[in-house]
């Protein structure tokens, strides 16, 4: 009995929690049972929609003007998205205390450097179901990351990544396909 008391308090304060996170961001969309356990931070105009029974560890921010999608059963912890145009994570995805970023904050040519991005200076970024993106990772612009595929920690992701595979270093390389 005194278990039953304990989940259904847990699933009160998350409740409590999602409905002060609807207030204070009128532009989140929290699915069902999303757990956030550490905090959220939305800046500068972002629309974020996270997935069903998605759950927030630790401090997760999401900034710039564009859109962010979360799927549905990920993990975020201490996780930072920059997104000038989209940012889309699939289902069942884990991302960990690392970086992606679908622009490059500023222009390369030196007279503009300080204006606004252009469109060349970014580009979406999609993460397919079941990607795991390790600590202190970085996937850059206009990556798409294959299902069911590896980020090592501390890689630096500039190009495609295929599905069923690890990446490592930077630049990244392929060290591990997974067979079917």
């Amino acid at each position: 009995m005194r278990g039953i008391r304990r989940g259904f308090g847990v699933r009160a304060g998350f409740a409590l929690k999602r409905g002060w996170y609807r207030l204070r961001y009128p532009r989140l969309s929290l699915g069902r049972d999303v757990e956030i356990r550490g905090r959220v931070r939305l800046r500068r105009g972002v629309r974020v929609r996270i997935g069903d029974r998605t759950r927030i560890n630790k401090l997760v921010r999401f900034a710039g003007p564009g859109e962010v999608h979360i799927g549905a059963d990920c993990l975020l912890s201490a996780t930072w998205v920059g997104a000038w145009t989209s940012v889309t994570v699939g289902d069942r995805c884990l991302l960990s205390n690392c970086e992606v970023r679908d622009n490059d904050f500023h222009n390369l040519r030196p007279e503009v450097r300080h204006d606004p991005p252009t469109p060349p200076a970014r580009a979406p970024i999609v993460l397919e179901d079941n990607v795991w993106v390790g600590a202190h990772a970085l996937v850059l612009k206009g990556v798409r990351i294959g299902r069911d595929s590896v980020v090592g920690a501390a890689t630096v992701v500039r190009t495609d990544v295929p599905p069923r595979v690890v990446v490592m270093g930077n630049p990244q390389q392929t060290v591990k396909k997974f067979d079917d």
